[in-house]
């Protein structure tokens, strides 16, 4: 180095360099796929572009209510076509949107495969190698992977640590039969109730259980995939119902998977609600202590799942303690210090926006049972 370049003044490029980085959004944008931020995406809607390191069509979508955890990804296998073989030091929960394949998983050098279809969900062990298969000649596969590369492309800033690591983790291979969508149900506390497995052939059909607390005899289960850290719930709204309103952190993406509706959504204190339509293929992600209630606005039970940093088993933060604890504040009143709204509390606009939605849709409401007498039509 000579004394000129060691005296050199650094410029405003040098030092902005050097100022709030995120490596991940670099990571992201030298992917060269398409990126999408919004609100709500239709991801099957959405174009995808090929994806070298995945050897499929692929995009990267961040939604605006997402935290600093996770990251969700578009996979699209072409008919008759399989991704490339992978490998990860992330976590990721696979939902599959459309088409149907099978997924091969190498351990102990032994390869597992399942087979796959619409609304399945299932995980890779940690670090384990993997390929995806599309099982048709005719049509294309979408999967929607939502995973916690964000934290550690920050964290450890090495392309190389993540995707070529050969540390393996036999703790988070599971059970025999968890590919074959056996597991273990781990009966808690209601609403904190899992079922362990790293496969779920069809969410859309799963026994849910009992969740009076949100509402409208709603029902919910929690599951564990692969003994990861990434929570995931599945929600049925029963026909003719709403769940009551409540808020939590940033970074619960939103999956919807059966019916047909609507969520509002509002800060304390906002005169006007803001709307997200949703239906098979959308996600979206609350942001932060914004309240939002979900409404079913389809003859059939809508469900939904929900992903997020940090599960009942692993919290991961002090805020997830808080929620899910055995005095956990989910599900108490907002008085209380809780995160929810009892009907009796909520906006009268509310019910009177579900009425006309319901009228529209020749649909009747059965919320009478839940509020009290249904106000004119």
């Amino acid at each position: 180095m000579t004394d000129n370049q060691a005296t050199k003044a650094p410029t405003m490029r040098d030092k902005a360099r050097k100022f709030m980085l995120e490596p991940y959004l670099d990571w992201a944008e030298g992917e060269g796929v398409p990126i999408y931020e919004d609100f709500a995406i239709d991801m099957l809607a959405i174009e995808s572009k090929p994806w070298a390191r995945f050897g499929v069509n692929g995009a990267i979508c961040h939604l605006k209510g997402r935290d600093d955890f996770l990251t969700s990804f578009l996979f699209e296998i072409p008919a008759g076509g399989s991704s490339a073989p992978t490998s990860h030091i992330y976590e990721e929960v696979i939902y599959v949107l459309s088409g149907h394949g099978s997924t091969s998983v190498e351990l102990e050098g032994r390869t597992h495969s399942f087979e796959w279809g619409p609304r399945s969900l299932f995980t890779v062990p940690l670090n384990a190698k993997y390929r995806h298969f599309n099982g048709s000649g005719q049509q294309p596969a979408r999967l929607a992977a939502t995973n916690n590369l964000t934290y550690l492309m920050n964290l450890f800033r090495s392309d190389r640590f993540i995707f070529q690591n050969a540390e393996v983790f036999p703790e988070r291979w599971g059970g025999i039969g968890y590919f074959a969508g056996e597991g273990e149900y781990v009966e808690v506390l209601q609403g904190r109730h899992q079922w362990e497995t790293n496969f779920v052939s069809d969410i859309a059909g799963f026994e849910l259980k009992a969740m009076p607390t949100r509402g409208a005899g709603g029902t919910s289960i929690r599951f564990i995939l692969g003994d990861g850290s990434i929570g995931c719930h599945c929600s049925e709204i029963p026909p003719g119902t709403y769940k009551k309103g409540h808020r939590h952190m940033n970074g619960v993406v939103i999956h919807a998977v059966t019916g047909k509706g609507y969520s509002l959504l509002w800060y304390e204190g906002e005169k006007d609600f803001h709307r997200a339509d949703w239906q098979h293929g959308v996600i979206y992600a609350p942001p932060d202590a914004m309240f939002h209630q979900h409404f079913n606005i389809s003859a059939a039970p809508s469900r939904y799942l929900a992903v997020q940093m940090g599960s009942v088993r692993y919290p991961m933060t002090q805020g997830k303690r808080d929620i899910w604890g055995p005095q956990g504040n989910f599900a108490k009143p907002v008085e209380e210090g809780g995160m929810q709204i009892e009907y009796a509390d909520q906006d009268p606009r509310i019910h009177e926006i579900w009425l006309k939605e319901m009228l529209a849709a020749g649909l009747e409401s059965r919320m009478g049972a839940f509020i009290g007498a249904e106000l004119k039509k």
